[in-house]
């Protein structure tokens, strides 16, 4: 079960970050400036952010089997319409679309962690985002190789076809689940920000979690423009193999859950937070010399991923019977930076190249240690007490 997780996760996230490596083959069939191409990162982050505000919470209201299933079904057909789109702007709005239903995602993380004991949770948790983790890395080297085997548009035509298969799989397989808040969806939605207002930890934790995102957009959205221009000048199959590259951050996260079940967790924040920096100056440095450019991407994933799986230990430890929309707004959180930061890369690299983004880097990097170095660690026994009732509305 937990093998289905991983995979279901992992193809799930995979089918937002499929345009990545392409960007630079998409600039140019559609003939649109650097900037506007930085837009399809955008959209996606955006639509993932809506829906986890809007859909998330969901899993809190119905059955979760025939939520999952839905939004993958409706995955699929985002992904058919982004492989016939006839422009730029149409691709744009499919993307946004895939992003917006592929938070199934986040459905099933919390999902498996409310199926899992607590002696486990952080265990079960590490593997099944070590398929996110996966997915999203992957995603990058399954679009690079089939673009250049078969062409940008047969990405997405693939990637539908799987996901048709995935949601009968989900269907058949999923056990059927609900843990209903009683709130009708308005109410639903309001007590998410009562939550928030209540859980301290959360509102650090989603702190971290934007920080750590916007580092990882930042690079991940400007790095197919580097390596498509002198000195690299690789094609769509090569870029898509620095996907592989970034496998470390998924063995992290197994790694990191193990550790977290220890009671590491502020610990390994701050480790993975200083990974962050360091990966900098590999990046830095990365910009005409290959190995330390490959160094820096693997330092900056492992960092990116400590951090967001640190975050998900403390959340998911608070009021379980809200485990969904404590876990929207964290990832809402998430994908506000990633996208505040796949925005910022593209105009920082439209106007000042690698230099400009490496500097966008550092400001993230820095101000993930310095909230750190601020963060007073407390132990669970001493936080805010909570109830497993919702705050009232």
């Amino acid at each position: 079960m937990i093998l289905l997780f991983a995979v279901a996760v992992g193809q799930a996230v995979a089918s937002n970050y499929l345009a990545q490596p392409l960007l630079d083959t998409i600039r140019d069939v559609f003939g649109v400036s650097t900037a506007v191409a930085g837009l399809v990162v955008t959209a996606s982050q955006v639509g993932y952010a809506a829906g986890l505000v809007l859909l998330l919470p969901l899993g809190d209201l119905f059955e979760r089997r025939r939520t999952v299933v839905t939004l993958a079904a409706i995955t699929a057909a985002g992904l058919a319409a982004a492989a016939v789109s006839p422009s730029i702007g149409l691709f744009i709005v499919a993307c946004g679309s895939i992003g917006l239903t592929s938070v199934m995602a986040q459905l099933l993380v919390p999902f498996a962690a409310t199926l899992a004991t607590e002696a486990e949770r952080g265990r079960v948790v590490g593997n099944v985002m070590s398929g996110l983790v996966l997915g999203i890395l992957l995603a990058r080297t399954f679009s690079g190789l089939v673009a250049q085997l078969a062409g940008w548009r047969a990405v997405f035509v693939l990637a539908a076809i799987l996901m048709v298969v995935q949601t009968v799989v989900l269907y058949v397989k999923l056990p059927r689940f609900k843990q209903s808040a009683g709130l009708p969806y308005h109410k639903l939605l309001a007590s998410t920000a009562a939550i928030v207002r209540g859980e301290p930890v959360l509102r650090r934790r989603a702190l971290f979690g934007l920080l750590s995102f916007a580092g990882f957009s930042i690079l991940w959205t400007t790095l197919a423009f580097l390596l498509s221009a002198p000195p690299y000048e690789y094609s769509d199959g090569v870029i898509g193999l620095f996907g592989l590259v970034g496998v470390a951050g998924a063995i992290t996260a197994s790694v990191v859950g193990h550790y977290t079940d220890r009671g590491w967790v502020y610990w390994l924040t701050g480790g993975s937070a200083l990974a962050m920096l360091v990966g900098f100056v590999f990046l830095w440095l990365g910009r005409d010399s290959l190995w330390p450019l490959i160094v820096g991407i693997v330092v900056l994933d492992v960092g990116s991923g400590g951090v967001h799986l640190s975050n998900q230990s403390e959340i998911y430890r608070l009021r379980p019977a809200a485990r969904n929309r404590i876990n929207s707004f964290y990832m809402t959180s998430c994908f506000i930076g990633a996208a505040g930061g796949s925005a910022l890369a593209a105009v920082a690299y439209d106007r000042w190249g690698w230099a400009g983004t490496c500097l966008l880097r550092l400001l993230v990097s820095l101000a993930t240690v310095a909230r750190w170095a601020t963060d007073r660690q407390r132990p669970l026994a001493e936080r805010e007490p909570f109830s497993e009732a919702d705050p009232p509305v």
